[in-house]
């Protein structure tokens, strides 16, 4: 059973709490202590009914606010699928937890109130789903109820969500008719929205094809670690181990080693006791070579015919992570998969009014500031750009006093 992760995001009081809610309760993915916890909660809905929203709102000030400040995970699953949620925030300030649930997250549901339409944060969150390359994106209107279930109404705010996302170059776009209050079209089919012949957005979520690359375009594994037992009975044993990050190896295959460029063939692969023809993305193996070369954890192999760019100097998108200001004149870390080296922000391109989407100059970037910059590095990467391959085009800058994370990569290319 394969798995299925999204992330939903909204303006506040959009309800996106109350579809995750909804979504669990109506397709019975509470536990029975989770569910007598709800029935007893003094939070009502105006209606009388019980306030869903109780089973994602975890931190007391997300209670005490009613809006969501941090990501919340929530895992659940039904006969055809596995879900992991992430509920993810809406104020801008909070932009960094956002980028942080969405980069791992192959589907995103952006609520729209159907009393409002698309709005700046819609614009915004748009934004980051196009940055962070999302392959599939679900536009739920909620509040269907409010307007009566009136499908123009419904047109409307497709029509204008539709003219933004071609300017965005957002992938698959579905969109869907809900009241997450009601349940209308979230795990059940609505009989109030009779003009909409689509899917529920379970079912939705149940059937959307999840993309595996499995060719050798991308074939990518970062080596973690050398394995040398040097034992009589494994004297010359030699392997390379890691997880495959993208792609797919075959014995046989030609093989390089970046950044140092030495070439070879794979003469064996190991799982366990098992020894494949053929490994995919995410599966953690060994690969033996028939060559003896010199290579190290932080190394990246790739299939020789499809090789990512190598350079110290990269253009890269970022999205700034730390309540101190990018300082130029300082030097950072940046982990990019397995490796890490010293780097140091070379220039500042530009940064994106959020709201606007709009270019502005800068010279630094403050917490959740998402823009364009270049970046040196002291030893070369070999990366994808991640709109191509975002399993090998993103990396983290460290601030090396702190070791704390202060900005997200996404790669874009060798910067002149």
């Amino acid at each position: 059973m394969d798995i299925l992760k999204f992330l939903t995001a909204g303006s506040v009081d959009d309800g996106k709490s109350t579809l995750i809610g909804r979504l669990l309760y109506d397709s019975e993915s509470i536990l029975a202590d989770q569910l007598e916890a709800l029935q007893q909660s003094n939070r009502k809905n105006d209606d009388g009914t019980i306030d869903l929203a109780i089973l994602t709102d975890g931190l007391k000030a997300e209670r005490e606010q009613g809006i969501t400040i941090d990501v919340a995970y929530k895992y659940f699953q039904t006969e055809k699928r596995k879900f992991i949620i992430a509920d993810t925030p809406g104020h801008i300030q909070y932009t960094r937890n956002m980028v942080t649930g969405a980069s791992n997250a192959d589907l995103a549901i952006i609520l729209i109130d159907a009393r409002k339409g698309v709005i700046e944060q819609t614009i915004r969150h748009s934004y980051l789903v196009s940055l962070l390359a999302l392959p599939h994106v679900v536009v739920a209107v909620n509040k269907m109820d409010m307007v009566n279930y009136d499908e123009t109404v419904f047109n409307k705010i497709v029509a204008d969500y539709r003219a933004m996302a071609t300017k965005l170059n957002l992938g698959e776009v579905t969109y869907i008719p809900v009241s997450a209050l009601k349940g209308d079209n979230i795990v059940y089919k609505s009989d109030k929205i009779t003009w909409y012949t689509g899917k529920s957005l379970l079912d939705h979520l149940e059937t959307v094809e999840i993309a595996i690359d499995d060719s050798t375009d991308h074939a990518r594994m970062p080596v973690q670690w050398v394995v040398r037992p040097q034992t009589e009975e494994l004297h010359d044993y030699r392997g390379y181990a890691g997880r495959v990050l993208s792609g797919s190896f075959r014995v046989n295959d030609q093989i390089t080693v970046l950044p140092s460029g030495f070439s070879s063939t794979i003469s064996k692969i190991e799982i366990f006791d098992k020894q494949p023809a053929e490994v995919t993305a995410g599966q953690s193996v060994t690969l033996h070579l028939k060559d003896e070369i010199d290579i190290s954890r932080g190394d990246i192999l790739v299939n020789s015919l499809h090789q990512p760019k190598v350079s110290q100097l990269i253009q890269s998108d970022i999205c700034w992570m730390d309540t101190k200001p990018m300082d130029q004149s300082l030097t950072y870390l940046i982990q990019h998969n397995s490796k890490t080296t010293r780097c140091k922000i070379s220039e500042v391109l530009y940064k994106v009014n959020i709201n606007t989407l709009e270019q502005v100059n800068a010279d630094t970037f403050n917490l959740n500031d998402i823009g364009s910059i270049i970046i040196k590095t002291a030893e070369p990467l070999a990366f994808d750009a991640y709109q191509d391959n975002k399993a090998n085009g993103g990396a983290i800058i460290i601030d090396s006093r702190t070791n704390l994370t202060v900005g997200a990569l996404m790669f874009r290319a060798i910067a002149d």
